[in-house]
C-alpha cells in the first residue's frame, strides 16, 4: 500500500493500514512522555498497582492515573480489578507493531555503524 505525504508528494510505503496512520502517530505522541515511558518500563518487569507505580514514581495518585489513563486509551496497557486494587499490565503488540514498522530503519543505522567500526579499524 502507497500513501502520499501531504507536504513532500512522494510515495511512503505503509505497512500499517491507512486507518491505522492515526494510531501509529497518536502512539509515538504517547511514547514520547518520558514519564510514560517510565511506566511502561515498570510494567516491562510485572503488573503493578495504581499505589505500587505512585511510590516508584514519586507522582501524586492522580497524576499517575492520568498516565495511566492516556496508556490505556492508547491500548498500551490494560486493568483489571482485584477487589480493591487495580492490576496495571503491559499490552506488548502494539509496540510489536511498531517495532516491525522501525525494523528497516534499524538495519540502515546498523549498516553504517559497521562501516563507521570498519573505517575507524582501517585506521590503526
Amino acid at each position: 500500500m502507497v500513501i502520499k505525504v501531504a507536504n513532500h508528494g512522494w510515495p511512503l510505503p505503509c505497512i500499517f493500514p491507512v486507518g491505522n496512520v492515526q494510531w501509529v502517530a497518536t502512539t509515538f505522541t504517547v511514547l514520547a512522555e518520558p514519564t510514560r515511558r517510565r511506566i511502561l518500563d515498570l510494567l516491562r518487569e510485572q503488573p503493578r498497582s495504581v499505589g505500587d507505580l505512585v511510590t516508584e514514581l514519586g507522582l501524586t495518585q492522580p497524576g499517575t492515573s492520568k498516565h495511566l489513563k492516556v496508556l490505556r486509551d492508547a491500548g498500551l496497557v490494560r486493568v483489571r480489578r482485584d477487589a480493591q486494587r487495580r492490576w496495571y499490565e503491559l499490552r506488548p503488540e502494539p509496540l510489536a507493531e511498531i517495532d516491525s514498522w522501525l525494523a528497516p530503519y534499524r538495519r540502515l543505522w546498523s549498516g553504517s555503524l559497521d562501516k563507521l567500526e570498519q573505517h575507524l579499524d582501517s585506521m590503526d
